[in-house]
């Protein structure tokens, strides 16, 4: 049977006709060819006439004919036998040649969309359902499951029409998994619950969707924890369960959705880095740094997954300006407060404050000027901020405490142009008047160190007098003058401007009349030393030591000098003593005590002749015991200290005494001097060995 294509416009309703005319379906054992013949029968069964009228025979009729009459009417061309014979040879052969051609000619394929479905048999109904899902798309497979699914169940053809419906079915499910893998999971789901409930392979439909669902649940909760590690920016964390996405059965996630996020990570990290950075500048809480940051931060761009934690951190870095601003209000430096608050970027739930502290700031600027016009003008400022606002009770108690400062500045005022005259009683006058200004008002403690720098000045006024005379009295610098000069110094009391200086000058004077007083002292010690009697002059010089005066510590080091050498002569004289016994332990010991002479001191060069003469004797010493003892002469020479002329070579005797001390393996001969082996002839065995 040829395959006729069905054309896109048939539609499902003409596929889905029968079911409305189910009571005009033939009957499962009827073919359409005899269908057809039973309703060409009845239609010429109805086509003849009643009355008999034509050419039909009527076996009953009585009339004759007579042949010879009636030949003789017939035409002459009739009677013409070449005629016949012509008209005998032309019929058949027609005849035979409309028969093969029949006989021949395939039958047609039925035209799907034409066909009057309620009259349409099986094998048609298959045959069009087959063209349908042969196009593999959704609605021509669910077209071809119509046409064939409402057969009847006893019909010959069942067998094949359930094979059909499930191979088609699965082919739904097909498709629909393909709209799954490319992302569409509602599309999917819909598709597969397109198949009747009723066929077979509507069992694996929900079992597939489930399916579906779990992969796709998966795939999204690892989606959505990596973003959330990303908002954290825990780059790493995000990249392994990005890489979890490889393995979820669905080519959307494992592929698109995959380099979405991974595309998503590169770019996250990039602003993370911009973040990072603006935070360490942030850290350094300088004006500068902290736009720096800022600038950093702004540039986030609001598609970003970091783009919420870059507007935290903006208004975080405001925030720092904010302070920032407010630390520099409270050094009375309005200027600089109120540029770094004129540059912070505008964050909603911050504005209102940095609105009201620009307010209050220009308020707070005009009264730092330190002046009566300088605070009206202020309390004016302040008075216009709104009872809304939340900076109101802060101006208000500004206010306050501006218009006790008013009349404090006045007094203030009044006292500097007093005290600018520089004489006492002008000073006087200046500190009288500020002592009206209570402690507690806000220029009470402005007026306390106008109060003590002024008594600083009227002091200074009244003592530089003492000052200036002990400096004169003090120019000739012996004994009398600088103790008279101090005893001037003494009328200047403790706690007046002059008076740390004054006890300045005592103390360097002091220490003069004790130097002189002391030094020739510590002379006559210096030259019992140099004498030789260092017990003596240790002795003098000690009362000078211990008694605290200006040359104590000079004497000190001088009787530490002295008691060094003492200490080193009578080492050396011991260590010359120890060596005379000449034994290796009397050497070594002798060497030990003379090096506890000092570098500095003069007998250092006898010390170091006398240990380079008893290393020379050890290093003998130990060469002639290493002809009877090669360890003890070992011991003997690391009894030479470093630093002496024999210390070189003892350490190499040691070095060639050790290698001697190795023994020696057998050496192991060489292939050439191996000679060649022949069998030996095995001797008689002994008589106890088995056979």
């Amino acid at each position: 049977m040829t395959e006729r294509d069905i054309p896109d416009n048939w539609s499902s309703d003409q596929a889905g006709e029968p079911i409305g005319f189910e009571p005009n379906y033939i009957s499962n054992n009827q073919t359409a060819d005899t269908a057809a013949i039973g309703a060409n029968s009845q239609s010429m069964k109805k086509s003849k006439k009643p009355d008999g009228t034509g050419l039909a025979i009527n076996d009953n009729s009585e009339s004759t004919f007579n042949l010879s009459v009636l030949i003789e009417k017939l035409p002459p061309w009739t009677k013409n036998w070449v005629v016949w014979a012509a008209v005998l040879t032309l019929i058949p052969g027609s005849m035979g040649f409309l028969a093969l051609s029949i006989l021949f000619k395939l039958p047609s394929a039925p035209n799907c969309p034409q066909i009057f479905w309620p009259l349409a048999s099986a094998s048609v109904r298959v045959h069009c359902a087959q063209l349908a899902a042969s196009k593999q798309t959704i609605n021509d497979l669910l077209q071809a499951i119509t046409l064939v699914k409402q057969l009847p169940e006893n019909h010959p053809l069942r067998g094949e029409i359930n094979r059909l419906l499930e191979e088609w079915s699965r082919d739904i499910l097909k498709l629909a998994d393909q709209s799954f893998q490319g992302g569409n999971l509602e599309e999917a789901i819909a598709t597969a619950r397109k198949i009747p409930p009723d066929v077979k392979v509507s069992e694996l439909v929900e079992e597939q969707i489930q399916k579906w669902q779990t992969i796709w649940s998966k795939a999204e909760g690892i989606y959505q924890e990596a973003e959330k590690e990303l908002r954290q920016r825990h780059w790493q964390s995000a990249f392994m369960l990005t890489a979890k996405l490889l393995r979820v059965d669905n080519k959307y996630w494992a592929s698109t959705k995959y380099d979405q996020l991974n595309n998503i990570i590169v770019t996250a990290r990039e602003d993370g880095d911009k973040l990072y950075k603006a935070e360490d500048l942030a850290k350094s809480r300088n004006l500068d740094n902290l736009l720096k940051a800022i600038k950093l931060a702004e540039a986030i761009k609001p598609d970003s997954y970091l783009y919420q934690k870059a507007k935290e951190l903006i208004s975080g870095f405001a925030r720092k300006m904010l302070t920032l601003a407010q630390a520099k209000m409270k050094e009375r430096n309005a200027d600089a407060a109120l540029e770094i608050a004129r540059q912070i970027p505008p964050i909603p739930e911050l504005q209102a404050e940095v609105d009201d502290f620009m307010v209050l700031g220009e308020a707070q600027r005009s009264a730092f000027i330190g002046t009566a016009a300088g605070l009206e003008t202020a309390i004016a400022q302040a008075q216009q901020i709104d009872a809304s606002r939340d900076v109101y009770n802060e101006a208000q108690q500004l206010i306050a405490r501006w218009q006790l400062e008013i009349e404090d500045v006045s007094r203030l005022e009044k006292a500097r142009n007093l005290a600018s005259q520089g004489t006492v009683n002008d000073l006087t006058a200046a500190i009288s008047e500020v002592q009206l200004i209570p402690g507690n008002n806000p220029r009470g403690t402005e007026a306390r160190q106008e109060i003590g720098r002024w008594r600083g000045q009227v002091e200074t006024i009244e003592d530089r007098p003492y000052l200036d005379r002990a400096e004169q009295i003090a120019i000739g610098e012996d004994v009398n003058s600088l103790q008279t000069a101090i005893a001037e110094l003494n009328q200047i009391r403790s706690g007046r401007a002059l008076y740390p200086e004054a006890r300045k000058k005592m103390r360097l004077w002091t220490a003069k009349i004790e130097r002189i007083q002391d030094q020739p002292y510590l002379d006559q010690a210096k030259a019992l030393a140099d004498s030789g009697n260092l017990t003596t002059a240790i002795s003098e010089a000690q009362k000078i030591a211990s008694s605290g005066r200006a040359l104590s510590s000079e004497a000190q080091s001088s009787i530490d000098t002295w008691q060094d050498q003492i200490r080193a002569k009578e080492s050396w004289q011991k260590a010359k003593q120890v060596a005379v016994t000449g034994t290796p332990e009397a050497l070594s010991e002798a060497i030990q005590l003379a090096n506890r002479v000092s570098s500095r001191n003069s007998l250092r060069l006898d010390v170091n002749i006398a240990i380079d003469q008893w290393s020379q004797q050890l290093l003998e010493m130990a060469r002639s015991q290493s002809e009877v003892d090669v360890a003890k002469a070992i011991d003997t020479a690391k009894l030479i200290p470093r630093g002496s002329s024999a210390y070189t070579d003892s350490r190499e005797q040691i070095r060639t005494w050790r290698q001697l001390m190795i023994p020696k393996s057998p050496p192991s001969p060489s292939v050439e001097s191996i000679p060649e082996l022949t069998p030996a002839v095995p001797e008689s065995q002994p008589s106890g060995s088995p056979n």
